[in-house]
């Protein structure tokens, strides 16, 4: 099979914002894998943009690539690849990464008997553990566990992998688990990195149950409501349209995790759940991005 790929260099933020531009792209071509990272490791504002795919890439794809970029796209250099698998040509240079307890590893990599082990492949363009919010959310979880946060119930809004979901179920075994996606091919891939990571998919406590809706919009999501825990890492605007829908839907006194959020929305985003009665139990920053851990008021 013949492998080809499309790369263009520019600035860390320019290229973050690309790989956005593309979980957002409801309509960009399935068939473009798209990934971004560090030219070098001591160089970390240099970044490239790689988008990998298996035939020679037309006019069409590069004006589908460009169309990521919120300026002008830096230019876009054609490569044709040797004759390897190129999906594990795409996966090359994705180390694990250690957040909390959790190993987040590409099937390619050896898992840590030592830590809680997770291979979800880097073709998955985000919730692989490699974006700095997807990090930071396992880390905050791990954080949430220790400081003693009992979850009989919880929701992971725009799963994608499947990744924080997953993470969840390992902290609190026992608990009813949903995850949903407004991207109807989240559903493919959660149920097969559930199988890849030994996660239980079905509808009892300690199953998966995966759902395609935008926000809470499905009668399960809200079947299943009032959440002890709800996990949204998606963006600001959504977060903040969604607000009282989310608010609504946490028992009091339970939990919300938010990321998604650039530093500078984090204050939009704080105002509009301060609004419906959600305080700041913890936060912190990972390279440009704010992770929130929120509670809801015991009384309203």
């Amino acid at each position: 099979m013949s492998a080809w790929k499309l790369s263009g260099e520019a600035s860390k933020q320019v290229v973050q914002a690309a790989l956005l531009a593309h979980d957002e792209a409801w309509d960009f071509p399935e068939e473009l894998v798209v990934s971004g990272r560090e030219i070098a490791e001591d160089k970390p504002n240099d970044w490239i943009l790689e988008v990998w795919l298996e035939r020679k890439p037309t006019a069409a794809d590069r004006k589908a690539v460009a169309g990521l970029f919120a300026g002008e796209a830096p230019e876009l250099e054609a490569e044709k690849l040797p004759d390897q698998d190129w999906v594990t040509l795409s996966q090359q240079g994705v180390e694990p990464i250690r957040a909390g307890r959790f190993h987040v590893r590409t099937p390619e990599h050896d898992p840590d008997p030592s830590m809680v082990d997770f291979a979800i492949p880097a073709s998955q363009a985000f919730g692989t553990g490699q974006h700095e919010t997807t990090a930071a959310c396992l880390a905050m979880l791990d954080l949430m566990k220790r400081e003693g946060i009992a979850v009989r119930n919880h929701a992971d809004i725009g799963t994608g992998t499947g990744l924080l979901a997953f993470a969840a179920m390992h902290l609190w075994p026992h608990a009813l688990a949903t995850a949903s996606d407004i991207d109807a091919v989240c559903a493919g891939v959660v149920e097969d990195n559930a199988a890849l990571n030994d996660v239980a998919m079905g509808n009892k406590g300690g199953q998966l149950t995966m759902v395609i809706a935008p926000g809470m919009d499905h009668e399960l999501l809200q079947a299943r409501a009032p959440y002890d825990l709800l996990i949204a890492n998606i963006l600001a605007g959504p977060l903040v349209e969604l607000a009282p829908d989310f608010a609504s839907s946490i028992t009091p006194g339970g939990s919300l995790l938010l990321a998604g959020l650039l530093q500078t929305q984090e204050a939009e985003v704080r105002r509009a759940y301060r609004a419906q009665g959600l305080r700041l139990a913890r936060r912190v920053t990972n390279g440009d991005w704010s992770i929130l851990w929120l509670r809801k008021s015991r009384i309203r």
